[in-house]
């Protein structure tokens, strides 16, 4: 039940609700208690899943992102999808980070970035965010 709960955990995080991931991981570590390997492996499944839902919000609701009950505002995909044309695909590695990272992969959705090459920046970041959670617990 606790890893179920750790993967929604993680998988809402890189959504849009503003879920710590990072935290309920490290303090599932610091107990013991658990197959710590297994709790980083569920948390990088469930936050890399909830950036792939971004992705697929923005390659195919492009027409969606002025409705009112769209998750992210204007603002956020503005200064997102800035960041991404200067940095390129490459900032995806940062999709991680607190209040740019669910807009950046919602960005990459929306200006068409390779499924694949989505996935393998994203989860780069992210399993190594989370493995320096687990290394250092």
């Amino acid at each position: 039940m606790i890893y179920l709960s750790l993967f929604a955990i993680s998988f809402l995080a890189a959504t849009i609700l503003p879920f710590s991931s990072e935290l309920t991981l490290a303090g599932l570590i610091a107990t013991s208690n658990y197959d710590n390997l297994l709790l980083l492996i569920v948390a990088s499944f469930g936050n890399v899943l909830g950036s792939v839902v971004n992705w697929v919000l923005g390659f195919y609701s492009k027409n969606l992102t002025t409705k009112k009950w769209f998750p992210f505002k204007d603002k956020q995909i503005e200064k997102s999808s800035q960041w991404f044309s200067k940095v390129g695909k490459w900032s995806l590695l940062f999709a991680w980070v607190p209040v740019i990272g669910d807009p950046l992969t919602l960005a990459a959705g929306l200006l068409r970035v390779k499924f694949i090459e989505f996935l393998i920046l994203v989860s780069i970041g992210k399993v190594s965010r989370y493995f320096l959670i687990y290394y250092f617990i």
